[in-house]
């Protein structure tokens, strides 16, 4: 089989557990770059653009003929803030930062399809690799995509996989459509006037408005009707104030994720929000800021794309499940699939396996050749069409 083609597959395990040792959070991969750059020098691509959106890289690699379609595939480059409880010998060095979503193994089976392009050139065309940073942030994919030498390169199709714990190891998971929900966090800073805690009347405390914000966010959620699919609103922190029992505190912050299937219930969530605070910020008198932050849009896959990516998954004998919903975490590579034609797919890491962002959780290296084989049946369809 391909997968057994793979003619270092010892040297990618250990770059894969290099990766996992020194992970870098979003925007800082510096490091995470640099190792990519200097593992992929021995495959001799044709093309190597570095800095793409901070920290990305993008390595092409032309067929014999380089006129033709142009196929990308992108991994993610960064790591999430969350300290790592397990204890394998390659463990994160850095406190507080691991790579509990397997950014570390979906770089590697990235850097596993530049070994079997190097080795089985295609016979026409272009396939780029792109290290994109940023994921977990949302910021990654659109500074990508903003910069003038990543639109030089001009993809007719693109490509990404993430891996996905609960699910049988080795199955491939695709959906035509919303793959993954759209997502954003809503910021609102409440403005009042402080005082001295003995004098409250002198201040104006806005404790009460931010309180009745959190319980309008909830209310609003409630309301099913006004939403066509599933629709999420998660406050996840309020603060009033300092801790100083001395004062009346004279600013407060509600902070919450508002998640939905579809583009259209994400503006009207958002509309929705936004009202409430406008309306209850001036029944108390108080000015406000608000803003949306880390925004990622629905990552919605074209049909044609997902059937390409069956038909690779069947000539490898691996079996292939449809998503009967969306899932409901955020991907920014949504960005990508918005301007091209694309699709995201997942491939099973196990049902025992440790989820997404647990403290415990290390990609199963066993994923390695498989991902990479499906990554180059996908090139050499399109590349052969």
């Amino acid at each position: 089989m391909l997968q057994d083609k793979l003619q270092n597959l010892p040297s990618l395990l250990k770059l894969r557990h290099d990766l996992h040792q020194h992970p870098e959070v979003s925007g800082k991969e510096n490091q995470t770059a640099a190792s990519i750059v200097h593992y992929l020098q021995q495959y001799n691509p044709d093309q190597l653009l570095t800095g793409l959106g901070g920290t990305g890289v993008a390595a092409v690699f032309h067929g014999k003929n380089p006129e033709g379609p142009v196929v990308l595939f992108r991994a993610e480059l960064d790591a999430l803030p969350i300290a790592e409880t397990n204890d394998q010998s390659y463990k994160s060095i850095r406190d507080g930062v691991g790579h509990q979503c397997g950014h570390d193994g979906h770089m590697t089976i990235l850097t596993a399809l530049g070994s079997l392009l190097h080795h089985h050139k295609p016979e026409k065309g272009k396939v780029i690799l792109l290290y994109q940073p940023a994921e977990e942030t949302g910021a990654g994919a659109l500074a990508v995509l903003q910069e003038e030498a990543f639109q030089s390169l001009q993809p007719d199709y693109v490509f990404a996989l993430h891996n996905l714990p609960g699910v049988p190891i080795h199955q491939v998971v695709v959906r035509p459509g919303v793959f993954a929900a759209a997502s954003t966090g809503i910021v609102v800073e409440l403005q009042g006037k402080s005082s001295h805690a003995a004098e409250p009347e002198k201040g104006m405390n806005p404790g009460e408005a931010m309180a009745e914000i959190v319980l309008e966010f909830n209310q609003i959620i409630r309301q099913k009707e006004r939403f066509q699919d599933l629709t999420l609103l998660t406050v996840i922190h309020a603060r009033l104030g300092e801790v100083a029992f001395g004062t009346n505190p004279g600013f407060a912050t509600v902070m919450a994720t508002l998640r939905s299937y579809l583009p259209a219930d994400l503006q009207t969530l958002k509309t929705l929000t936004q009202q409430a605070v406008a309306t209850i910020s001036k029944s108390y008198g108080l000015s406000y800021q608000l803003r949306f932050v880390e925004e990622f849009p629905a990552t919605v896959n074209h049909p044609e794309a997902v059937q390409v990516v069956q038909r690779s998954a069947a000539r490898l004998n691996l079996e292939v499940k449809e998503a009967e919903h969306p899932f409901r975490w955020s991907e920014d590579f949504g960005h990508f699939t918005r301007q091209y034609k694309g699709a995201l797919f997942g491939l099973g890491s196990g049902e025992s396996q440790p989820q997404l962002h647990h403290s415990d959780y290390d990609f199963p290296d066993e994923l390695i050749p498989t991902g990479a084989a499906i990554f180059y049946h996908i090139s050499k369809e399109i590349l052969s069409a």
